[in-house]
């Protein structure tokens, strides 16, 4: 990107904290601290996502192992927390985990199209049937336990900002084999849970569903698309003008 200021970062990690919370149906006021609670036992969809004061980690920390005590969780901390949150909380246990990239793109330009393997197709999920097919494929992808699906529709279905999300499906010989999930909020789509069946990488689907996402934000009027990469998908979303502009910390810390 030419530019990067304060305002698109703000807009990108509302969104990302949008998305995330999400997963959360009672939507909690943690006061100092953002965090999410599915009920899931995966950590995929637990976790804390920001804290708003350095001087109040200690506080947010206890908040956090309260209310995420049985179940496994994440925290992530980007530039939305204050400088030095990650130092903090490894004096209270926290051992980081990974750092993943967060990836930019502007939506002022046309998207280049890959070619597909023939007869795949792009559509929006619409139904519940369609749904728990996206939901098994992403999960499968994601190494998440079985047994979740049902629960994962639910909530899926029962989100408060649905009217934000778009969810697409790759679509061969009538089965899911890819997914990716847009939302569109704050000036930016944020691009999540772009997963292939493990038998059908490497044949182009995830470039199908990256530039399906993008054409979803471009049609509702997005400045930017964003997303957080992991190490194999990078040099996709590199191929599709996505640059890296900061980055996520996660850690896991003790309840």
């Amino acid at each position: 990107m030419d530019t990067w200021d304060e305002g698109k970062s703000a807009q990108v990690f509302t969104n990302f904290r949008q998305y995330l919370m999400g997963w959360d149906k009672s939507q909690p006021d943690g006061g100092d601290v953002d965090y999410y609670r599915s009920g899931l036992a995966t950590p995929q969809f637990n976790g804390v996502v920001r804290v708003r004061s350095l001087t109040t980690v200690g506080g947010a920390v206890a908040t956090a192992q309260a209310h995420l005590a049985d179940v496994p969780w994440w925290w992530w901390v980007g530039p939305d927390s204050p400088e030095g949150t990650s130092a903090a909380l490894e004096t209270y246990g926290a051992v980081q985990l990974t750092t993943v990239p967060v990836m930019v793109r502007p939506l002022d330009h046309a998207v280049k199209l890959y070619d597909t393997p023939p007869g795949l197709w792009i559509e929006e999920v619409r139904d519940l049937d369609r749904l728990m097919e996206l939901v098994s494929t992403y999960s499968t992808s994601m190494g998440i336990p079985p047994g979740l699906e049902t629960d994962l529709v639910q909530i899926e279905s029962k989100r408060r900002d649905n009217e934000n999300i778009i969810r697409l499906a790759a679509v061969l010989d009538g089965r899911v084999v890819g997914t990716t999930v847009v939302i569109t909020a704050h000036n930016v789509a944020g691009i999540f849970l772009v997963h292939v069946a493990g038998a059908h990488r490497r044949r182009g689907i995830g470039a199908a569903l990256t530039a399906a996402a993008l054409q979803v934000g471009q049609e509702r009027g997005m400045h930017l698309a964003a997303l957080v990469a992991s190490p194999a998908g990078e040099p996709l979303y590199r191929r599709f003008g996505f640059t890296a502009v900061s980055e996520y910390r996660i850690f896991t810390i003790a309840s």
